[in-house]
């Protein structure tokens, strides 16, 4: 439906009504004037005095027609009711928008806490996660630990074992041949003083440092004295008494011959 905004309707009708109105006035004048048929004027006279009161004939006063603005009203009526219609419906619209903002704004809000929730739980397991992993690690360093010092402690037992046995077994050794090298070295000893010849210039506590060189079998290959408190003539007499003693005795104990001798010679007064 065309809403007339101009009222151009209504006044369009309420000027073909006056137009009417004025139309019906002159064919009434004129058809009355050509109806009437033609008589002789009557005059009607009245006397009028000095003291008369001339009362003027009434004229019927033509009062137009009121315009239909009923039209108009409905048109303004229905205008009104479109533009109320309108703002009720721009209102419940912008309230529906309102509402889906907050919609919005909510479902966002309960998204980023979710997010937040969730990257908090995220955070919380990977350091729960690295905490168990370092306690495990700590757990398994402590645990090699352990395991090592026992294996150090193991293997200190051990060779503390093994070195005891090792001591032990060398002392026996030691023993063995320090009692054979003692007596091999006093068989030497022995043979040297019943060969020499004590000379005259010797003295009381005679005490001679002999070196001496020998083959296997024992034979004498070289005499060198040392520190000696005896004369050259001591010296000598000691050097002949080892050569008259070659060969050397042998050693009980194979393991304590040595080729190179050293001895000190104390000669019995």
């Amino acid at each position: 439906m065309v809403r007339d905004t101009r009222n151009v309707i209504p006044v369009t009708l309420a000027l073909l009504l006056h137009v009417l109105l004025f139309g019906s006035l002159i064919v009434v004048i004129d058809f009355s004037d050509r109806a009437r048929p033609a008589v002789p004027l009557a005059i009607k006279g009245t006397l009028v005095t000095d003291n008369a009161i001339v009362i003027p004939p009434k004229v019927k006063e033509v009062v137009p027609p009121e315009p239909d603005t009923s039209e108009q009203d409905r048109l303004r009526a229905e205008e009104q009711k479109r533009q109320e219609d309108a703002r009720i419906e721009q209102e419940r619209l912008h309230r529906i928008q309102q509402q889906e903002e907050e919609r919005k704004k909510a479902a966002a809000e309960a998204e980023r806490k979710r997010q937040a929730d969730a990257e908090k739980r995220r955070v919380e397991d990977e350091a729960e996660k690295e905490r168990k992993r370092v306690e495990a690690e700590r757990a398994r360093e402590a645990e090699i630990d352990r395991q090592r010092m026992e294996n150090e402690r193991l293997r200190a037992e051990a060779q503390a074992a093994r070195q005891a046995e090792i001591d032990a077994e060398t002392n026996r050794l030691d023993a063995m041949a320090a009692t054979a090298e003692t007596a091999y070295m006093f068989a030497i000893q022995q043979r040297i003083s019943r060969n020499w010849v004590k000379p005259p210039t010797a003295t009381a506590g005679i005490e001679c440092v002999v070196n001496i060189r020998q083959l296997p079998g024992g034979e004498v290959v070289s005499v060198n004295i040392g520190a000696c408190n005896g004369d050259s003539v001591v010296r000598r007499s000691i050097e002949a008494a080892v050569h008259r003693a070659s060969p050397l005795p042998a050693p009980a104990d194979p393991s304590v011959f040595d080729r190179d001798i050293r001895l000190t010679f104390r000669p019995e007064d």
